[in-house]
């Protein structure tokens, strides 16, 4: 009943309306973060933008599509997210918030990105897992911090040789798209220490062993006929990732399991540290 409720109040601009979603929003929140996801919220307060100190701001899973310029008076924000949503574009405002580091964009209707993102400077974690998109977003070559990007589960076909500029990056999640082979640019990224391109359409793999950083490649539900070679200690999640013998290629699951558990903990980490 409350969320049926909320639904009818959203369609309603008042203030008191907006006071039942969201509440007075009168102070800003002692920890400097504000969490008014799953609020079915159409609009964001203008209220919130009055907290110039904070530095989380959870806007997920409503219905917003925009959000109001004074947004960008939030200059320490370091958090922001927006996944779960119906955004088509990223509002230019976003681009202006200078100590932005985490940004959730998944689950929207983005196909493209606006130049403007490349102002993010501190940006080191995206994501922008089922969207829109059927062209890589150049402009993310732009964001010299990135370490983590998430662009699983959509319908890109190739990857730029200018995302070989983020010698920063750390890990690339690429599952359920189109790619036909793996990234010839991956293969000059060293530095790389996770690789998923698992759900794709790639026939053959080449030779990886050469990355040094590597930790963790993923490759399963492929059309391939052949596992990645990998050095000495790189996990791999696929067929033919450790033998023939499936316990032991459950095994390997089981283990790239806890290395993507590992990784998704350092993420958490670097979020709670925000």
């Amino acid at each position: 009943m409350g969320n049926t409720m909320r639904s009818i109040i959203a369609f309603i601009p008042s203030e008191r309306c907006q006071r039942y979603l969201v509440g007075d929003l009168m102070e800003m929140p002692l920890d400097r973060t504000l969490d008014l996801s799953s609020r079915q919220l159409r609009r964001l307060p203008v209220a919130v933008c009055a907290f110039d100190e904070l530095v989380k701001l959870y806007l997920s899973n409503n219905n917003l599509s925009s959000l109001p310029a004074a947004i960008e008076s939030l200059k320490k924000l370091q958090l922001l997210a927006l996944d779960f949503n119906c955004f088509e574009e990223l509002p230019a405002a976003v681009c202006r918030l200078p100590q932005l580091s985490i940004l959730y964009l998944s689950n929207n209707r983005l196909y493209h990105l606006p130049r403007e993102l490349r102002e993010l400077k501190e940006l080191s974690t995206l994501w922008l897992e089922t969207n829109y998109f059927t062209v890589f977003p150049k402009v993310v070559c732009e964001l010299p911090n990135l370490k983590t990007l998430h662009l699983g589960y959509n319908q890109i076909q190739s990857l730029p040789i200018e995302l070989s500029m983020l010698e920063e990056l750390k890990s690339i999640w690429l599952a359920g798209n189109h790619l036909a082979e793996f990234p010839p640019v991956l293969l000059e990224m060293h530095f790389l220490a996770v690789v998923d391109v698992d759900r794709n359409k790639i026939r053959r793999f080449p030779v990886l062993s050469h990355m040094e950083g590597l930790k963790l490649v993923i490759y399963d539900h492929n059309p391939c006929v052949n596992a990645p070679a990998v050095a000495e200690g790189v996990r791999r999640v696929g067929r033919w990732a450790e033998s023939l013998n499936d316990e032991q290629e459950d095994d390997g699951s089981k283990a790239a399991s806890e290395i993507t558990a590992e990784v998704t903990e350092a993420q958490s980490e670097e979020e709670h540290n925000v």
